[in-house]
């Protein structure tokens, strides 16, 4: 079966979920998902430096109070923090260097008493994906962490990838678009909702992530695009530690498979006497979640 046909497939499967039965439309779960590239722990980052944004960082999440979120360049130490700060989370994922405890980190992390967790793992973006490896043209290694989530009370099921693409490797971001729609295409499952959350270091406009979107399956959807209320706060997300700069387009993303109702999407500004706890500023999206029945098929 190729790429296009899995996502007729795929596309099927998930308008299911979005249909009407008779005049009752299918039930769904509200979920509140969110992805934060929350800035490596520099010493040159001066008064920005993590020592004086962590209690920020950990205070924003507590509040908002995700059930699922994805953060970019986690360095051990600031995993470390979060898990102390965070202890109502699970934490998912390996360092990007050695595929265990070296680099930063793309970690998902979602709440204990909502989820389990039945699969995880990683893959790199690059030409080796099952080995810590430097991918085209990027600057650095690059990787995909993912897991399959079951809701304990509803028994939705969730499929999430979260990433954090290079910076400077315009070749290697495109193919790490093409990547992940393949990967999902080939991994994802019936009754099975699919959330892709990271910082992209793409803008709507380019063509990784178009990539990632895959135009011909219609698959994937932006969150900022589908929101049935009016997207709120700036549309760039990184600000460089600057509260007035305002940049015109995002390049940290959160999508959705279409079988997702999107209710709200916001791009978070909180700041602290004038300090912002990152050089990103948070997406937080809630959404709805079709509700998976006993024999594998939405209610």
């Amino acid at each position: 079966m190729n790429l296009a046909t899995r996502f007729q497939v795929l596309f099927a499967v998930l308008g299911l979920a979005a249909c009407q039965t008779g005049q009752e439309q299918l039930s769904t779960q509200a979920l509140r998902v969110a992805t934060y590239n929350i800035r490596l722990d520099t010493d040159s980052d001066g008064e920005n430096a993590w020592a004086y944004r962590r209690s920020d960082v950990a205070a924003l999440i507590q509040f908002y109070d995700p059930d699922v979120f994805g953060m970019q360049e986690v360095l051990p130490s600031q995993l470390g923090d979060l898990k102390i700060d965070l202890g109502d989370y699970v934490f998912v994922g390996v360092g990007r260097d050695d595929g265990a405890e070296q680099g930063e980190f793309a970690s998902i992390a979602y709440r204990r008493d909502r989820f389990e967790s039945s699969d995880q793992g990683t893959f790199w973006l690059s030409e080796t994906p099952n080995l810590p490896s430097v991918g085209w043209d990027a600057a650095f290694p690059r990787i995909v962490t993912w897991t399959r989530l079951t809701h304990l009370p509803s028994g939705t099921k969730l499929l999430v990838l979260n990433s954090h693409w290079d910076h400077v490797g315009g070749e290697a971001r495109l193919h790490s678009g093409r990547m992940i729609h393949r990967w999902i295409a080939e991994h994802h499952r019936v009754c099975e909702s699919v959330v892709v959350l990271g910082d992209f270091n793409s803008v709507p406009s380019d063509a990784s992530y178009e990539a990632l979107l895959g135009a011909d399956s219609g698959f994937l959807a932006d969150t900022i695009d589908i929101s049935r209320s009016p997207p709120f706060g700036p549309k760039g997300t990184y600000n460089g530690f600057d509260i007035n700069r305002s940049d015109p387009e995002p390049i940290d993303h959160v999508l959705v498979s279409r079988d997702v109702q999107v209710l709200r999407h916001g791009v978070i500004t909180q700041q602290s006497a004038g300090r912002l706890p990152s050089d990103h500023y948070p997406i937080i999206v809630d959404i709805g979640v079709p509700r998976c029945g006993r024999n594998g098929e939405p209610d």
